[in-house]
């Protein structure tokens, strides 16, 4: 585990940047053992457990790349005009069966297994036909072109996708394409969640005064679906110690992440802290960061794990505890949670990480440096072509609304100042994220 001076997995409170609580975090976690075996349909956005390796070369034969006519160019004098005689016609899934002699020719399809003997194909567009006969002229092709190779693409015993992809749509495509029906993938990251406090009321049931519906709960569980994730909701735990005991340890028995939010900044209930720190090494961040400056994170461990066998020992699950604002609660997920947990389900570190793409600033952003800001904002196409950003509606930590207006964060990183209308700032759009 790296250290960033005071150790960030410490029981304590440290203030920490974006970047250190990310570092922290990483090195922190191994990724969870177990796969299984699913339909290849069911296997979009599962985490492959091994290397898909090529039971067949792709292509499987040497075939034509475009619609024209094949022959063998190698035997032909260079730097002349040729007239070839056509013999017939090849299709795609019906190779051809006799030899092709030289100066011969055949019509070929894209895709169609090449004769064996032909080198090249020319494309139909260039070729003078008359009848039979197919005439080309000097510099058209040279010899090899328009040819694809067996096995170019992908050779047999290679592997067509490494262990630790998240597999996307194209992925689950070429498996198809190589014949598996199956895949073997990383059981699913089971993550608990639940919210406190008693003022907040499950939707669908009366708002007493002073109360709000609950939208954290249905925020978080969403993201974390999207993320192929098994959501164990533990609903609402109202601010009372027994309660919140009880749930933390349901969630450790049964998770291998206890999510949750509100309950781990300064001004919450001291047993909600406690609660957390008797049960592992949990450390209150207070990350440099808006919104989202109070977040929990470390191992927790099933009650009485640690005296029978030692705290590292008795470790069974990972908090992340979650600023209560909805949007903070959003925001931090997206910044820390997120990658963490593909990194515990077993992604490779390039699938964890969105991009950060650069777009030109709409407007005016102030900022003071000394960290990291999240504004959300709507990235478009101005009329003079380029990407542009532009800040969307209240940038208030509890104002959903404008987190469902837009399509993007806005991150102005720990060391910058303000940013004037025109200049580039980094955004990370949400179909990135999510």
């Amino acid at each position: 585990m790296t250290e960033l001076g005071p150790n960030p997995l410490a029981a304590g409170e440290h203030n920490i940047s974006v970047d250190e609580a990310r570092q922290a975090i990483a090195a922190a976690l191994v990724p969870i053992q177990g796969d299984e075996t699913i339909p290849l349909l069911a296997a979009q956005g599962r985490i492959l457990a091994a290397d898909l390796i090529s039971p067949i070369d792709v292509p499987a034969h040497d075939n034509s790349a475009m619609d024209g006519y094949a022959f063998n160019a190698g035997a032909l004098p260079a730097g002349t005009a040729w007239t070839l005689r056509s013999v017939g016609t090849i299709y795609a899934g019906q190779p051809w069966g006799s030899p092709v002699a030289e100066g011969e020719c055949v019509r070929i399809m894209t895709g169609a297994v090449m004769p064996e003997g032909l080198d090249t194909v020319v494309p139909l567009e260039l070729c003078r036909v008359e009848g039979e006969l197919v005439q080309v002229a000097p510099g058209t092709v040279k010899p090899g072109e328009n040819r694809r190779k067996a096995g170019e693409d992908l050779a047999r015993g290679k592997p067509a996708l490494v262990a630790g992809r998240v597999l996307r749509p194209a992925d689950v495509g070429l498996a198809a394409s190589l014949g598996f029906t199956e895949l073997r993938v990383r059981r699913r990251l089971r993550v608990a969640l639940f919210s406190t406090g008693d003022e907040i009321t499950a939707p669908g049931q009366p708002l007493a005064p002073g109360h709000i519906y609950d939208s954290n709960r249905f925020t978080l569980a969403s993201a974390l679906q999207r993320l192929q994730m098994e959501v164990i909701d533990l609903g609402l735990v109202p601010d009372d110690r027994a309660a919140l005991q009880a749930a933390v340890d349901e969630a450790i028995e049964r998770a291998d992440v206890v999510l949750t939010s509100g309950g781990v900044s300064a001004g919450d209930a001291d047993y909600t802290r406690d609660i957390l720190r008797a049960r592992g090494e949990v450390a209150f961040w207070k990350v440099a960061m808006r919104p989202g400056r109070p977040f929990a994170f470390g191992p927790l461990q099933a009650a009485g794990a640690a005296e029978a066998a030692g705290a590292s020992a008795g470790r069974t699950s990972w908090l992340f505890g979650l600023p209560g604002n909805p949007v903070a609660a959003l925001v931090t997920f997206y910044a820390f949670a997120r990658q963490a947990l593909l990194q515990l389900a077993g992604a490779v570190p390039a699938d964890t990480v969105p991009p950060l793409l650069q777009a030109r600033s709409a407007a005016a952003i102030r900022k003071r440096p000394g960290r990291t800001e999240f504004q959300r904002g709507i990235v478009y196409c101005a009329a003079d072509g380029i990407w542009e950003v532009r800040p969307v509606g209240s940038q208030g930590a509890g104002v959903l609304r404008s987190m469902s207006e837009a399509n993007a964060l806005i991150v102005v990183h720990h060391g910058q100042g303000s940013v004037a209308a025109g200049e580039p700032v980094s955004v990370w759009l949400f179909d990135g994220l999510v």
